[in-house]
């Protein structure tokens, strides 16, 4: 006769921790530039999934961030007393971004994916993406991602000078190019030598 396993026990804290992890919304803020919170659920977030950046004690998250966090839920985002709702918030961001739409669909692709996806305005691109199971700060990017539009044209010089500013970054580049429905198709570009 084989003898049952008994069932883990898990203390009331560890339930309550873990229930509240799964539930709790982060409140953030919209100041017009930035979206940021400096609540404690930011900061765990930030530590298991790589959600914003943090600097002055409080977590700073790109608008694609904020965007898909307002959409998965996790996120609630107030303009003064005002909370934003998912479209307020992208008619908002596209008085100072008309692109945010097409960048936004890439960004919610690659995340949804598994990739961990940052903004790579010092490498002279939109985003930079992380291979599965690394970690910005501790890692290096594995890709610089240039988002383009289908009905977009792309000049041979504008494509060589993405190509070399991945190259010296010592990263691959990714061209991300979005359809009219927001579905996205990728291209790598990769350096041979003869």
């Amino acid at each position: 006769m084989q003898k049952k396993a008994k069932p883990k026990k898990t203390t009331g804290k560890k339930v309550a921790r873990k229930k509240q992890e799964k539930t709790s919304i982060i409140r953030a803020v919209f100041s017009g530039e930035t979206v940021y919170s400096n609540k404690k659920e930011a900061f765990f977030l930030y530590e298991k999934s790589r959600f914003g950046e943090v600097r002055e004690g409080r977590i700073f998250y790109s608008f694609p961030e904020a965007l898909f966090l307002l959409e998965q839920k996790k996120l609630e985002i107030a303009e003064g007393k005002k909370k934003l709702s998912f479209d307020s918030l992208i008619e908002k961001l596209k008085h100072a971004d008309r692109r945010i739409e097409m960048k936004y669909s890439i960004f919610k692709d690659m995340r949804n994916r598994g990739y961990i996806i940052k903004t790579a305005l010092k490498f002279g691109a939109e985003f930079r993406v992380y291979d599965k199971g690394k970690k910005p700060g501790e890692e290096h990017a594995k890709w610089i991602l240039y988002p383009v539009r289908e009905s977009d044209s792309l000049t041979w010089q504008d494509f060589s000078a993405k190509n070399r500013v991945a190259h010296s970054t010592k990263k691959n580049l990714l061209i991300g190019i979005v359809d009219e429905e927001g579905d996205v198709t990728y291209y790598e570009v990769k350096w041979l030598k003869p």
